[in-house]
């Protein structure tokens, strides 16, 4: 799924993150569109990544006040950056989407440790399902309104809105926490009569450097301005519901964060 040639110049690059913050990356994954399964032959490696400080660093009393986020400037088509796992965890709290789908990639560079899969194992107890469709119907209305609505389209967007769309009919359903590939939500929630023209896009988008403009495709548009009127302010202006509240949701976020701590801690010993 990954070229070898990329793949080694990533974890070089995660290497070489790991030495100059003085830290230990314990989950490295790939998000976008490569994850999800729509990836033109041109597009980025979006590489993201949750990381432990030495225990000392925790130890301070300004820690509140400690940039908790590497990023880097996209060089030769890699985009990387990652959270502090403090951080990581605060936005587990929030029902936080882009770590949800962090957590369930397709694609891992590297897992240390019980970190992820410990998280990965208490979302789906814990997710707020209000939470996570607020988050996807943010994201499909703005892709919607910035680039669908108009006499062309730019059609690889029809992807970041129908999978978001998609994504809530699969909490709406009770289905659980949405998958991260867009086939598998296919498979699983989408019309049966928009499946064609998915296929066809799909198949263009795969070979494809850059879709460009075109004509829009009646059926998916259809269904994109149906499903935006179907919420309508449903999910909007409400904030996130907040896990912190849960005194059994920060007792385990603890065990979890101690324990990866005192995992890095003993690896780099």
């Amino acid at each position: 799924m990954i070229d070898e040639h990329f793949r080694r110049i990533i974890m070089s690059r995660l290497a070489a993150a790991e030495s100059e913050h003085a830290m230990r990356i314990v989950y490295a994954c790939e998000s976008g569109s490569r994850a999800w399964g729509f990836a033109s032959p041109d597009s980025d490696y979006d590489v993201r990544f949750l990381y432990v400080r030495p225990q000392q660093w925790y130890l301070s009393f300004d820690v509140e006040r400690r940039r908790d986020v590497i990023e880097y400037p996209i060089v030769d088509e890699i985009d990387c950056g990652g959270w502090d796992l403090r951080k990581a965890l605060y936005l587990f709290t929030r029902t936080n989407g882009a770590l949800l789908e962090w957590l369930n990639s397709p694609i891992v560079y590297i897992e240390q440790g019980e970190t992820a899969a410990a998280l990965r194992a208490f979302a789906p107890d814990v997710f707020n399902p209000t939470a996570l469709c607020y988050h996807y119907s943010h994201m499909a209305r703005s892709n919607a309104r910035e680039y669908l609505f108009a006499g062309k389209v730019k059609l690889k967007k029809y992807f970041y809105v129908m999978r978001p769309l998609f994504a809530i009919r699969h909490i709406e359903a009770g289905l659980g926490l949405p998958p991260v590939r867009f086939q598998s939500l296919v498979d699983t929630v989408a019309p049966e009569h928009l499946k064609p023209a998915i296929a066809e896009l799909l198949e263009i988008k795969s070979r494809s450097k850059e879709m460009g403009m075109g004509e829009p495709v009646a059926e998916i548009g259809e269904f994109i301005e149906a499903e935006l009127a179907r919420h309508g302010q449903q999910f909007s202006g409400q904030g996130r519901p907040d896990l912190h509240e849960r005194q059994e949701v920060r007792d385990t976020l603890n065990d979890i964060f101690r324990s990866s701590l005192h995992e890095s801690n003993r690896e780099s010993a």
